[in-house]
This record gives C-alpha cells, structure tokens and sequence, in this order.
C-alpha cells in the first residue's frame, strides 16, 4: 500500500484539485484508493462527494487512533456511482474510492510543537486497514502538526506548485522542511516529486517560472504539467470525477492525470522493491 501526502506550504495553489485529479485517474485505473481529508476545511471531502452519516470524522478517529476504527468510518465516495454506472453492474471488480472525512476537530493537531507520539496517530490507524492499493492524504498549507503527522504516516511526499515567484520559492521551502524531517522522523520518507498546477502555456512568466523550476529542482518537476482550465471549479462544485465530465478540456485533464498517477505508482513500486532488498 503506498501512502503518499499531497503537500504545499503555501496555499491557493491547488493542492486539493490535485488531490482529487488523482483520486479520478485511480477510480478510473480501478486502484482501490482511500483519501484521507487532513485539512480541517474538508474540501476534499466536499468534492469527493460525501454524505456524512453517522461516521467519524479524521480528527475524532485521530483523538482515540488506538481504539478508532478507520475501516468502520471510511465513507464511499458519491463518484463510485457514477463509475459503477458507466462500467456496468456486471463488472467483476467494483471500483474502490473511499474516503476518511476531513473534521473541523483534527485543527487541535494543527500546531508546531507536536510531539512524537502524537505525530503517530495517523500511522496507528492506518495500520489497521488493508486492501488499499493507494493511499492519498490532503494536508493543510501548512508545516505543522497535521502536515507532520502525515509525513510520518507516508511512503513519499507529492508538492504542488504554481508557476509564480511566490510558490516556487515557498517549494524551495518546502523541500528543505522535508529535508529536515527525513532527518529527525522519517529517513525512509522520499519526496515523490513536484507538479506544477495551473499552467498557462501562453504566459512567458509561466514560461520563465517553469524552467527555473527545472533547474532548481531538476528531475523532480514531473511531466506532465497540469494547465489551467476554466470549468476545474463547476467540476468540482458539482462533486463529479474529471473523468466523469463531459467535454475535451475535461478529457484532456484526465489524461494529464492519468500519466501523473502512472508515474507516481510506477516510481512508488520501484522505490518499494528496492527498500525491501537484503543488503549484501
């Protein structure tokens, strides 16, 4: 199971439509996929299309994450009937897409003095579920505690950028934070590269941000990059999967996020094999 962490320090940049563009290449791939809402404002959880019952929230199963039973309060997402629809009934394997509702109560996480056994709680429920094939955790634009708490809980770390002076500085940042954390909590956390969000292929400051961006971070500036698009917000205020979208912008965006997934499963399975090896 590869647990990854969408992450940004700095907000406004996407890092929920990433999130959620990746959830639909993994419905539409049919890799059972749980999202994990971590930031207090629950977006993911409202565009993943979530009727709530009577199920917990993350930050009520992060206070008692030894008790807490996350298989129990996962909640299917509202886009896995519109996947069932369209593959039909009859299909051996029914797509997985379940969510763990993000919670105004897990912002008591959201501090810096964390300590290392509250950083913890995430990985304690996450240990007690299996038949995810992935795992992606929305945090808060943020370095505090529920950032940190996801870091712990994650095979890498996925960063989402804009094109502009202040996000690609804030990247920077983010990087060296990560750095540091590998360090002192996690050395067998890696960075799963950079995607750069909402690029507009006719502005030459894009232009010009986009290849500083590759020479400061080289071949962590993954491909493709995802370009602007108008209806991203009549998507997601609809709580649909871009891959359940009418229109070709709405395709092409599906397969920019379909080659990203790709990417990132692939380059997880490989980095998977290798920390299993026995040393020589």
């Amino acid at each position: 199971m590869q647990v990854v962490s969408i992450s940004s320090l700095k907000g406004g940049v996407g890092k929920t439509s990433v999130t959620l563009g990746l959830a639909s290449a993994a419905l539409a791939a049919g890799i059972p996929t749980l999202v994990v809402d971590l930031d207090p404002h629950a977006d993911a959880t409202t565009g993943l299309g979530v009727s709530a019952g009577d199920h917990l929230g993350i930050g009520e199963m992060l206070r008692g994450a030894r008790k807490a039973d996350l298989a129990a309060n996962v909640v299917p997402s509202g886009w896995t009937k519109t996947a069932r629809r369209l593959n039909g009934q009859n299909t051996p394997r029914q797509p997985v897409l379940d969510v763990a509702m993000g919670s105004a109560f897990s912002g008591i996480y959201d501090r810096p003095d964390l300590g290392k056994r509250d950083l913890k709680r995430l990985s304690t429920l996450l240990g007690k579920v299996s038949g995810y094939g992935l795992v992606l955790i929305d945090c808060p634009p943020s370095l505090n505690g529920l950032t940190r708490m996801a870091w712990t809980a994650s095979n890498r770390v996925l960063l989402v950028a804009e094109p502009g002076l202040f996000s690609v500085a804030g990247t920077e940042r983010t990087m060296r934070a990560l750095d540091l954390f590998r360090q002192e909590f996690a050395p067998n956390l890696a960075p799963a590269g950079i995607v750069a969000n909402r690029v507009r292929s006719t502005s030459n400051e894009h232009t010009f941000r986009l290849a500083e961006m590759k020479q400061m971070f080289g071949d962590l500036l993954l491909e493709p990059t995802i370009a602007e698009q108008a209806n991203w917000q009549q998507i997601q205020g609809a709580a649909h999967s871009v891959h359940h979208w009418p229109g070709d912008s709405a395709k092409q965006a599906a397969g920019t996020f379909d080659s990203l997934l790709k990417n990132l499963v692939q380059a997880g399975s490989v980095r998977n094999r290798v920390m299993r090896r026995p040393a020589s």
